[in-house]
């Protein structure tokens, strides 16, 4: 089966529930013979993005009545969710897919699938057909909804399906989802990107830009807070451009004034912005309403700006400055983080050099740090001078060398204060331990039982490390 367009509306989602309680006929008589739930396991790749829609999978999921494992070899059906925006994580989604292969040699009723982004790559589909053949279900990014369908359809046929959309449709709303954590949520309020970033694969597999409405995000919010939920985290590639084509304008900034006002959410985060478009308005927002985080992620990704014009961020390291300081001056207390690559096109030692003064200028309070990945179908790919291995790992090192000790340094400041700490989970490194987050997204980690998991916990920092702080209930 190849994949028709469907478009995403009420017939569309009313179809889907008819696949939905077939399936869960068929688990239920497996359940009934075998004295077992089917499991499934969803695995996901990539981003926040990417992790919201393996929720909305699971939900799907369940509802046709399958259990859920974390496990890959107890379970009946597979989901990959993949990603593509570095090397890596497509080849870990190979790997595993060369393991499942003897997997299903051994379990032949398994199903496997694979969605997201890596998905909606033509080279990518002609890999999985020429050589992952076990493979039973494949789709896109843009029609999430319509799993129960294609399940549906193999199981009936016993061939392989492949439903890869080009474009998006109208945006799906009221799908199930199962949440990881029942006192927090991610809430998608847009989908896609305009940007083109000369580096980056997401507007081709992601589509262009399309935001929800404000009454849509604010039923949504209001559900999660009926349901318990006490912080949400609003997604998009690009929250700063949320409303352009809305009928009725609204600005990123007039929504969180509209989510701060729902009664039950005591927090409010969103990812992520780009510098270009950060405005004014926005900053006066976050100062103005108490319940968004003191926490802002503004990836500047280089300080040269002849690599930012390259890059096609649309902003120069002076003006990415000016903005971290209207921050800072508006809420002295908001921690600033970003993303930054190294080894673009054209970097040497003295472009490096000016993504280390911005560091040092702007005292990012954390970073995710990454090595440039060379993606097919991007401007950036073809570009004459890229940078040796060598000169790219050289680069990173001296990137983290000025980042850490800043980090570490604006830690240490919090030794002695007292923060409410939202606690998440039991400690990996220690189960007597309960981790958590601050308003500033710190990370912290305070002895405690796991009957805090979901509470707001004063929490006095007494130790810090460079990435996280060690804190006791007071």
């Amino acid at each position: 089966m190849e994949g028709t367009m469907a478009l995403p509306g009420v017939d569309s989602l009313e179809v889907q529930k008819k696949y939905i309680s077939l399936i869960k006929e068929k688990n239920t008589v497996y359940e009934n013979e075998n004295g077992r739930k089917r499991l499934a396991c969803v695995i996901t790749f990539g981003c926040q993005m990417n992790a919201h829609d393996s929720e909305k999978l699971l939900g799907m999921l369940c509802e046709m009545g399958y259990g859920s494992t974390d496990k890959e070899q107890d379970a009946d059906f597979i989901i990959y969710n993949t990603c593509c925006v570095r090397e890596n994580a497509e080849n870990r989604v190979y790997g595993n897919l060369g393991y499942l292969k003897h997997k299903k040699a051994e379990k032949p009723d398994m199903k496997i699938a694979l969605c997201g982004c890596m998905m909606q790559q033509p080279t990518a589909l002609e890999t999985i057909r020429q050589k992952y053949r076990h493979v039973d279900i494949v789709f896109g990014t843009f029609n999430l909804y319509r799993l129960p369908e294609l399940l549906y359809t193999n199981i009936e046929s016993g061939s392989p399906v492949f439903d890869i959309w080009d474009r998006h449709g109208e945006i799906a709303e009221d799908l199930p989802s199962i949440r990881k954590y029942r006192f927090k949520a991610s809430v998608n309020i847009m989908y896609g990107c305009n940007n083109f970033c000369s580096y980056c694969i997401v507007p081709y597999v992601r589509g262009r830009e399309r935001s929800r409405t404000p009454e849509d995000i604010l039923c949504e919010v209001r559900r999660l807070a009926d349901d318990g939920v006490k912080e949400v985290t609003l997604l998009g590639q690009n929250v700063n451009s949320y409303g352009r084509g809305l009928e009725q304008k609204t600005s990123f900034a007039e929504l969180l004034r509209l989510i701060n006002g729902v009664d039950g959410i005591e927090r409010i985060r969103f990812m992520t912005s780009h510098p270009k478009d950060l405005s004014d308005e926005l900053i006066s927002a976050m100062a103005e309403c108490k319940k968004v985080c003191r926490h802002i992620h503004l990836p500047v990704q280089a300080g040269c700006n002849a690599i930012l014009e390259k890059m096609n961020r649309h902003y120069t390291k002076e003006k990415y400055l000016e903005t971290v300081y209207k921050i800072k001056k508006a809420m002295p207390d908001c921690a600033v983080t970003t993303d930054i690559m190294v080894g673009f096109p054209g970097e040497g030692d003295r472009e490096t050099d000016d993504t280390i003064d911005v560091i040092k200028k702007a005292r990012f309070s954390g970073a995710f740090t990454f090595i440039y990945s060379r993606r097919t179908g991007t401007p950036a790919a073809v570009m004459e001078d890229q940078v040796s291995e060598e000169q790219a790992k050289r680069s990173f090192n001296r990137v983290l060398e000025a980042l850490n000790p800043i980090i570490y340094e604006l830690n240490t400041q919090k030794i002695g204060s007292v923060f409410d700490v939202l606690a998440e989970e039991v400690s990996s490194g220690d189960a007597s331990f309960i981790t958590g987050r601050t308003d500033d997204n710190s990370l912290v980690h305070f002895k405690g039982g796991r009957e805090l998991i979901g509470s707001f916990v004063r929490v006095k920092i007494t130790e810090c490390k460079t990435f996280y702080l060690i804190g006791e209930r007071i």
